[in-house]
């Protein structure tokens, strides 16, 4: 297949060469995920409304969409909107919700002649109509793509996450489909919205908060994570780049002593 394009603008022998030089640096990440923040920061920096800057940030979606293609990332994860995100006033959360179908409605062929999978994931109940039809139709056409899937949390939030796990857990155990001893991680993580895509290796943050804003509690544990003063509308692929840098520069220990030096 040859190298996805989801923008209009061809790419440059020298990203080609910038690409090249990071698989042959060290380790692609499998899978990384992203915290856009800054939207509304950038949009008042420039003197515009918040949503200028949300519909500027989805540019910046669709080149690092098209970066982690052509890198060899296998997951894409994206922190689209929160369950906390639906307490914003009520014109941003509609000018959001109507984006979100536009930019389905505008990505999803792009997408599947990529080979990219859509996926989303929360409590998708709380779209409105037109939201969650799109991207039903969307994960249906191109759920058979293979080359990378970019799976959206919409309405999602961690701890949300976690209470419906309990909650499903403790629905098996009074049905007596489940001993409570013999709950472990691997019982935990079947009833994840996430279930069947790996824990990201690298988290991205941008516009400079250090926190995880209730992001992927449970799968980020030992994730590397890197922060950028850059607002998600400025975050283009060489600040993709020079995050992924960042993570191959680190040494990931999982919790272990790393192994001695040579004699």
């Amino acid at each position: 297949m040859p190298d996805v394009q989801l923008t209009k603008t061809k790419q440059t022998d020298a990203d080609r060469a910038t690409q090249a030089a990071l698989k042959a640096r060290g380790v692609i990440p499998t899978h990384i995920a992203c915290i856009m923040d800054g939207n509304g920061r950038w949009a008042q920096s420039q003197g515009q409304p918040r949503v200028v800057g949300h519909k500027h940030g989805v540019t910046s979606v669709r080149d690092v969409t098209e970066a982690c293609a052509q890198l060899g990332v296998k997951h894409l994860t994206l922190y689209t909107f929160s369950t906390e995100n639906w307490h914003r006033p009520a014109d941003e959360v509609s000018a959001l919700m109507t984006l979100l179908v536009r930019t389905l409605r505008g990505e999803i062929k792009r997408l599947d002649a990529n080979g990219i999978r859509l996926r989303a994931f929360g409590d998708l109940s709380r779209l409105p109509t037109k939201g969650r039809r799109e991207m039903v139709e969307g994960m249906e056409r191109t759920a058979s793509n293979t080359r990378m899937s970019l799976n959206l949390a919409l309405s999602y939030s961690g701890r949300w996450e976690l209470v419906e796990a309990a909650r499903a857990l403790a629905r098996d155990v009074a049905a007596g489909r489940l001993d409570p001893n013999d709950i472990d991680e691997a019982s935990i993580e079947r009833h994840l919205t996430t279930y069947g895509l790996p824990d990201p290796d690298l988290l991205i943050r941008t516009g400079g908060d250090l926190r995880v804003s209730n992001f992927l509690l449970w799968q980020i544990a030992y994730t590397e994570i890197v922060v950028t003063e850059r607002f998600w509308p400025a975050f283009r692929r060489e600040a993709l780049y020079d995050a992924v840098r960042a993570f191959q520069d680190r040494e990931r220990r999982f919790g272990r002593v790393p192994a001695p030096e040579p004699a």
